[in-house]
C-alpha cells in the first residue's frame, strides 16, 4: 500500500497581509505531480485545510479544482480531517457526495470511527480518520464528562476506531494532534481551551497502528516511533521557519505493515528571509528578491520612509523592525500577541490582577463554556 500524506495546508492564509494564493497554487501542481508520478493508493490529508472555519471563496474554489482534478485524472483515493483551523461542519459537508469505497471524509466527531477500507495485493488495510475536536463537543458525542484534554479526546476516538479495524488488517490512523516531543513552529494554535490544560497526547495512544498520518505541526518530523509521523505544512507561515524544508511524506506499507518512508520536497514558489544591516547596505545590493522578507536595521538612527525605499528592491518586504528595538519590551509585546490565541489565560491573568487571587476551578470551567458557546456561535453564523 502507498500512501501519500500530507497537511496543513492553510489554504486561504496570509502572511503578514501578503497573499498566499499563488504559493498555494505552486504547492497543489506539486501535489498534483507527485500523484501522477509515484501513483499512490491513498492520498491523506491530515487536517488544516483551511486557515480559518470560514475560508475565502478563492480557497473554497481551489480546493474543490484540485479535488475534481486528482478525482478525473488518477484512481486515488482520498482521506481528508478537519483540523483545529477548519470547520468540522464544512469539511463534513464535503463527504455527503463522495465515493465511499475511494474517500473518507471526517468532519465532526462520530461514535463509531469506521475507516475506509482498501485492498493490495496482500490483503486488507483499514484507514480510521479521526478529525480534531475540542473536549466540550468530546464529551457530547462520548457521553463521557470524564474527558478533560485532547489526550481524552483522541482516547476515546482510538478506542472506538479500534472495535472497527478487520482481523488481520494493517491499520492506519490519520489525526490531528500535538504528540509529546515533537518541535513547534510560531504559526500554530493550542488545541485546548482548558485554563491550563495540557494539549499533548502520547505517542502511546496510537498503539496497534502501522502508520500515524499526523496533522497540525508545521515542521516534518517523525515522534516517539518512526512510524507516528507529521509531513509538515507545505509552506512557511513564520519566519522562524526560515532555512526549513519542506516535503509530503511518501509511505510505501509492506505486507507485515512494516513501512519505509521517503520526503519528497516541495520547492516553494518564494521562501522567508530575514534580511539584516544599515539601510543604505541593503539599498546597495546588486539586485534584490521576491521572497517574503524580514528587514532588520542595524542604523543607530531612525530612516526615512525605509519600507517604501526597501520594496522597490524586494518588493514583498513584509515586516521591518531596528535591532536596537529586539529588547525585552518587543519580547513582551509578542508574547502578548501570542497569548490572544489562548483567550481562558488572558481572562485568568485579568482576574487575578484585579482581585489580587487566582481564578478558582469552578470560575476556570465557567470561561471555558462561556468560550466554547461563542466558538459554536462564530462557526453556525
Amino acid at each position: 500500500m502507498r500512501i501519500l500524506h500530507t497537511s496543513d495546508w492553510h489554504l486561504g492564509r496570509q502572511f503578514h497581509g501578503a497573499s498566499l494564493d499563488e504559493d498555494h497554487d505552486a504547492v497543489l501542481a506539486q501535489v498534483e505531480a507527485a500523484i501522477a508520478e509515484h501513483a499512490p493508493d491513498v492520498l491523506v490529508i491530515a487536517g488544516d485545510i483551511f486557515d480559518r472555519a470560514t475560508p475565502p471563496q478563492s480557497a473554497l474554489r481551489r480546493f474543490g479544482d484540485f479535488v475534481q482534478r486528482v478525482g478525473a485524472t488518477c484512481g486515488t483515493a482520498i482521506v481528508l480531517i478537519a483540523g483545529n483551523h477548519d470547520s468540522a461542519a464544512q469539511i463534513g459537508m464535503m463527504g455527503v457526495l463522495a465515493d465511499p469505497e475511494r474517500s473518507l471524509v471526517r468532519g465532526p466527531l462520530d461514535p463509531e470511527e469506521r475507516p475506509l477500507l482498501l485492498e493490495d495485493e496482500f490483503g486488507p488495510v483499514a484507514i480510521s480518520a479521526l478529525p480534531f475536536s475540542y473536549e466540550f463537543a468530546a464529551r457530547a458525542c462520548y457521553a463521557n464528562d470524564a474527558i478533560s484534554c485532547p489526550a481524552d479526546v483522541l482516547a476515546e476516538q482510538i478506542a472506538s476506531a479500534r472495535r472497527h479495524v478487520p482481523a488481520g488488517a494493517r491499520w492506519v490512523v490519520v489525526a490531528h494532534a500535538f504528540v509529546e516531543g515533537a518541535s513547534t513552529s510560531e504559526g500554530e494554535r493550542p488545541l485546548t481551551r482548558a485554563v491550563g490544560g495540557i494539549e499533548t497526547v502520547p505517542a502511546s495512544v496510537f498503539v496497534g497502528a502501522h502508520y500515524v498520518a499526523l496533522g497540525h505541526l508545521h515542521r516534518p518530523q517523525a515522534v516517539g516511533a518512526g512510524h507516528v509521523r507529521y509531513s509538515g505544512a507545505p509552506l512557511a507561515f513564520g519566519f522562524d521557519e526560515e532555512g526549513h524544508g519542506k516535503s509530503m511524506t511518501l509511505v510505501d506499507m509492506a505486507a507485515d505493515g512494516s513501512i519505509v518512508t521517503t520526503a519528497l520536497p516541495i520547492v516553494p514558489r518564494r521562501n522567508v528571509r530575514t534580511l539584516r544591516g544599515k539601510l543604505a547596505e541593503l539599498l546597495a545590493a546588486p539586485e534584490g528578491s521576491s521572497d517574503l522578507v524580514s528587514v532588520v536595521l542595524t542604523d543607530e538612527t531612525p530612516q526615512i520612509d525605509p519600507m517604501k525605499r526597501l520594496r522597490k528592491l524586494y518588493p514583498h518586504a513584509v515586516q521591518l523592525s531596528y535591532e536596537r528595538h529586539e529588547s525585552a519590551g518587543a519580547r513582551s509585546l509578542r508574547d502578548g500577541r501570542a497569548a490572544l490565541e489562548r483567550p481562558q489565560d488572558v481572562i485568568a491573568s485579568f482576574m487575578g490582577f484585579v482581585r489580587e487571587k487566582p481564578m478558582t476551578e469552578a470560575e476556570g470551567s465557567l470561561v471555558v463554556e462561556a468560550l466554547a458557546d461563542l466558538a459554536i456561535a462564530g462557526e453556525e453564523a
